[in-house]
C-alpha cells in the first residue's frame, strides 16, 4: 500500500485528509532532537551534574540554555520563551502542542470524549478517564471476559477443496453431511469476502513462499490463482505456485508454514503428546536419582546427635560412620553438568527484548530485531500445556530465522570458551508450579526445538492464576524448591543453558532477591556447595505487589549485581571452607551474568543503567512495546524523532508479518488485526520527542492532551480504539461486523499482565 498516496489514507481512515510529505519531516542527522543532544552530553558526562541529582537541581542546570534558545519541531533555533520547569509524573509537552495551554480553560468535556472542537482526536492518558481515583473499583479478573467477535467466511469452504484444483478436488470423509461449502465457485461468489487491496494485492506469504497454504480462502487470491481450459474446453480455476516454491520446501520441509519459522512441532508429535505416549526418560531419572541417591549422604542418615559424630568418623560412633560410607559409596552425580553447556554471552552490546506476553508475538520480535534488538525471548509458556501438546501454547516457541544468527558480539575483553559462531538470539520462556512439569517440560523443549540459547524460567510473573498455583513469583517465596527446579532443568537440558527471570520479592519493602541470588550461586544449606548452575540472572526492580505502579529500584539492582560479581571474583576464595564451589556445577564460563530489567524507554536511560547499576546488559519491556526502535537508538546512541509516516510504516510491516505468520485467510487476517490492535493499545502512549521541552522521557510520565505535528501524529497519539481500528484498516481493510476490540489494560499502571 502506498502510504502517501492521500486516496488511500482517506479511504481506509476517514480522519484526515491527506498524509504529511515525507520530506518536509524532521531528520534525524539536523532535528532539534539531535541538537539538544549535543547540549545534553557534556551535562550528563558532568560528575556534579549527574542524574541522580534532585530534578529541581537538574532544571537550575538546565536554565541557562532554555533561557537563550528554544528548539523547534522543524529544527529551526530561534529565540522564544523560557520553557516551563518539569514536573515529575508529567510528560514536558511544549505548549504550542498541549491542547489546552497553560492558563487555557478547560473544556472537560472535550477531554472525556477524546475530541477538541475541531474534531481532532487528541492524545488522553487512559488513566485520566472519568471512574479514576474516587470512582468504583475495578473489578478482578475483568480481562477473562475480553470477547473479539468473529472473524469468519459466513461459510467455510470444505478442506478437502482448499488447496486443490476446481476439477480435482479431494474426497470429503464426511460427504453430503459437511457443513461446509463444496462448489468453489459458490464459495468465492457468495460467502467469500472481496480480495484486499492493500500490498499491492499480492500475497505476503506467496511472494515468501511461492506458494500460499490458505489457497482459496487467502484474501489475495487474485494474485495467485487464474482459470485455464481444459482439453475439453472447460474453464478451471486453478492456484499458481511460483519458481521458488520447490526450493522453500526443501530448505523447511512439510511444516513449512509461510514465514521462515522454526522450533515447528509436527502434528504427529503433538498427537503423541496429547496421548501421552512421549516418554521423558531423562528427566525420570533424574527425579528418581533426587529422591535417593542425589541427596547428601549426610544428611539421609543424620539428624541430631549423629550429625555431630560425622565431623570425625573414626571418633568411636562407627555404627554411623559406616553408613555414611556406604551411602557415599553409592551417591552417584547428576546426569550433564552446568559446565558442559553452551557458553553464553551479555554486553553492553546486546539489548534484550524482554518476554512478553501476547504483544510478544514472532511478527513483534521480527520487527525489534530489524531494528536492533539482539536476544528475543518466547511469550511465556506454561509447562503442563507444553507437556499436553495444546497447539497454543507450542506456537509460542517458534521463531523467525532472523532470531537465528548470532547477536553482536565487540567484548572488551576474551569470553572464556564463547563461540559467537553457533550463539542464537532466540531462547524460550516456561513457568511451572512443580518440580517434574518444568524438568519434563524442559528435556520435551530440548528435543523438539534445538534452535533455543537458553531456556529462562519465569520467577516474576504477578498475576493471580499463576501465583496462586505455586508459579511464576511464587517461587520467591520457596527458594529451596526454585533452587531444585532450575538444579534439575539443568541437568536435562543438554548443551541448552538455563536462565532465570525474577523480582526483588513478593512484597514492598521486603526484598528477598539478594539472599536468592546468593542461594542460586552458592547453593543452599541442603545442597552441599552444588549451586543452581544458572548461566545469568535477570531481576526486574519491582516486587510482585508492586507490579509496574513506580519506579524500578535500580538502587537494589545495581545492589544485587554487585553482590552477584563480588561472589564471580571471590570464587577461589571459598576453597576449604564448608562453602567451596564445585566448578564442575557452575557454568561453562564459570561467571553468571546479570540482566536489569525496569523502565528502560531511552538509550540514555539503557547506558545509565549499565553504568551505574553495573549490569551486564538491559533487558526492554514496556518501552520497546512504546517505541519499538529504541533498540536502534541504543545501537546509534542518540534519540530518534520518528516521522508519524515512518511509524505506520512501522505498522504496516507488523500487518504484514501478521499475515505471513498467521495466514492470509479471513481468520489469519483477524487475527492480524487483533494483535495489531493490542499493540497500539501501547504504541499511541509514545510522545514524539520533536515536541517534547525536556529530555529524556520517562515511561511513567502521564502525558497531557496533545495534537500532533501533523494529522496523521494525531491520530497515532489517539487514547481511543475506534481510531486503532481505524489504522489496523489501512493495511487490513475493514473489519468484518461481528469484529470486537476491547482495550485490555484498564489498571491504574501501564501493566502487562505475565511479563516478569
Amino acid at each position: 500500500m502506498d502510504l502517501t498516496d492521500p486516496l488511500n489514507a482517506e479511504q481506509a481512515a476517514g480522519t484526515f485528509d491527506e498524509l504529511p510529505n515525507p520530506v518536509s519531516t524532521s531528520q534525524v542527522h539536523d532535528s532539534a532532537v539531535s541538537r539538544a543532544e549535543k547540549f545534553e552530553r557534556p551535562r550528563m558526562s558532568n560528575e556534579r551534574q549527574d542524574d541522580e541529582s534532585p530534578p529541581s537541581k537538574r532544571v537550575k542546570l538546565e536554565s541557562p540554555l532554555s533561557e537563550s534558545i528554544k528548539f523547534e519541531a522543524n529544527g529551526d533555533l530561534s529565540p522564544k520563551t523560557t520553557p516551563s520547569e518539569r514536573q515529575k509524573g508529567v510528560a514536558p509537552i511544549k505548549a504550542e502542542y498541549l491542547v489546552y495551554p497553560p492558563g487555557g480553560r478547560k473544556d472537560k468535556g472535550a477531554t472525556i470524549n477524546g475530541a477538541d472542537t475541531n474534531g481532532h482526536v487528541p492524545h488522553v492518558d487512559a488513566r485520566d478517564r472519568p471512574g479514576r481515583g474516587g470512582g468504583r473499583k475495578k473489578e478482578k479478573g475483568s480481562n477473562t471476559s475480553r470477547q473479539f467477535g468473529s472473524s469468519r467466511d459466513k461459510k467455510g469452504l470444505c478442506l478437502s477443496r482448499a488447496t486443490q484444483p476446481e476439477f480435482s478436488p479431494d474426497e470429503c470423509k464426511f460427504g453430503d453431511g459437511c457443513r461446509f461449502e463444496h462448489d468453489l465457485r459458490v464459495y468465492l461468489e457468495k460467502w467469500k469476502r472481496e480480495d484486499l487491496k492493500t500490498f499491492e494485492g499480492k500475497c505476503p506469504i506467496w511472494e515468501v513462499k511461492g506458494r500460499c497454504n490458505m489457497g482459496w480462502k487467502c484474501r489475495f487470491l487474485g494474485s495467485h490463482m487464474r482459470e485455464r481450459e481444459t482439453e475439453d474446453g472447460r474453464k478451471e480455476l486453478v492456484l499458481l505456485e511460483s519458481d521458488h516454491s520447490n526450493d522453500a520446501m526443501e530448505t523447511f520441509g512439510a511444516d513449512f508454514d509461510g514465514a521462515d519459522v522454526v522450533n515447528s512441532l509436527s502434528s504427529r508429535l503433538r498427537d503423541d503428546l496429547m496421548k501421552k505416549r512421549v516418554k521423558n526418560p531423562k528427566a525420570d531419572a533424574y527425579l528418581d536419582w533426587l529422591k535417593t541417591k542425589g541427596k547428601d549422604p549426610s544428611q539421609q542418615v543424620m539428624n541430631g546427635e549423629a550429625q555431630k559424630n560425622i565431623a570425625n568418623e573414626n571418633d568411636g560412633n562407627g555404627e554411623v560412620a559406616s553408613e555414611v560410607k556406604d551411602l557415599r559409596a553409592e551417591y552417584t552425580e547428576a546426569p550433564f553438568l552446568p559446565s558442559e553447556k553452551r557458553r553464553l554471552y551479555y554486553g553492553p552490546e546486546t539489548p534484550i527484548l524482554a518476554p512478553l506476553t501476547t504483544q510478544g508475538n514472532l511478527p513483534f520480535r521480527r520487527l525489534c530485531v530489524e531494528l536492533g534488538a539482539q536476544l528475543t525471548y518466547s511469550e511465556m509458556a506454561m509447562s503442563l500445556p507444553l507437556l499436553q501438546g495444546q497447539k497454543s501454547e507450542w506456537a509460542l516457541m517458534r521463531a523467525h530465522k532472523s532470531e537465528l544468527p548470532p547477536p553482536r558480539y565487540t567484548p572488551n575483553s576474551v569470553v572464556v570458551a564463547y563461540d559467537n559462531s553457533t550463539d542464537l538470539k532466540f531462547g524460550a520462556q516456561i513457568a511451572a508450579n512443580k518440580q517434574d512439569l518444568a524438568i519434563k517440560a524442559t528435556e520435551v523443549l530440548t528435543q523438539v526445538c534445538p534452535q533455543l540459547r537458553d531456556i529462562n524460567l519465569n520467577c516474576g510473573c504477578p498475576i493471580d492464576l499463576v501465583y496462586r498455583s505455586g508459579g511464576g513469583s511464587a517461587l520467591l517465596d520457596n527458594q529451596a524448591k526454585l533452587e531444585r527446579i532450575l538444579s534439575g532443568m539443568n541437568a536435562v537440558s543438554e548443551e541448552i543453558p538455563i536462565t532465570v527471570k525474577i523480582r526483588m520479592g513478593t512484597k514492598d519493602g521486603k526484598p528477598t532477591a539478594k539472599k536468592l541470588i546468593d542461594r542460586l550461586l552458592l547453593g543452599g544449606k541442603e545442597a552441599s556447595g552444588l549451586s543452581s548452575g544458572v548461566a545469568a540472572i535477570t531481576l526486574h526492580g519491582r516486587s510482585r505487589q508492586q507490579r509496574y505502579t513506580r519506579n524500578a529500584d535500580w538502587e537494589y539492582i545495581s545492589e544485587c549485581a554487585e553482590s552477584i560479581s563480588s561472589i564471580n571474583r571471590e570464587a577461589d576464595g571459598l576453597a576449604d571452607t564448608t562453602r567451596e564451589m564445585d566448578n564442575r556445577h557452575r557454568p561453562a564460563t564459570c561467571k553468571v551474568y546479570f540482566i536489569g530489567n525496569g523502565d528502560c524507554y531511552s538509550h540514555v536511560d539503557y547506558y545509565n543503567h549499565l553504568e551505574k547499576a553495573k549490569v551486564d546488559s538491559v533487558m526492554v519491556a514496556r518501552g520497546a512495546l512504546v517505541k519499538p526502535w529504541i533498540f536502534e537508538e541504543i545501537e546509534k546512541g542518540q534519540y530518534l524523532d520518528k516521522s508519524a509516516t515512518e511509524r505506520l510504516a512501522i505498522y504496516e510491516k507488523y500487518a504484514r508479518y501478521g499475515l505471513e505468520t498467521w495466514g492470509s485467510d479471513e481468520m489469519g487476517v483477524g487475527t492480524t488485526r487483533r494483535f495489531l490492535l493490542e499493540w497500539l493499545s501501547f504504541a499511541y502512549r509514545y510522545v514524539p520527542v520533536g515536541i517534547l521541552e525536556h529530555l529524556p522521557p520517562s515511561l511513567q510520565d502521564r502525558p497531557p492532551a496533545w495534537k500532533g505535528r501533523n494529522e496523521l501524529e494525531t491520530l497515532l497519539g489517539s487514547a481511543n480504539y475506534k481510531d486503532w481500528i481505524k489504522i489496523s484498516e489501512m493495511f487490513l481493510g475493514p473489519a468484518t461486523e461481528e469484529f470486537k476490540f476491547e482495550p485490555k489494560h484498564k489498571s491504574n499502571s501501564y501493566e502487562i499482565e505475565a511479563e516478569g
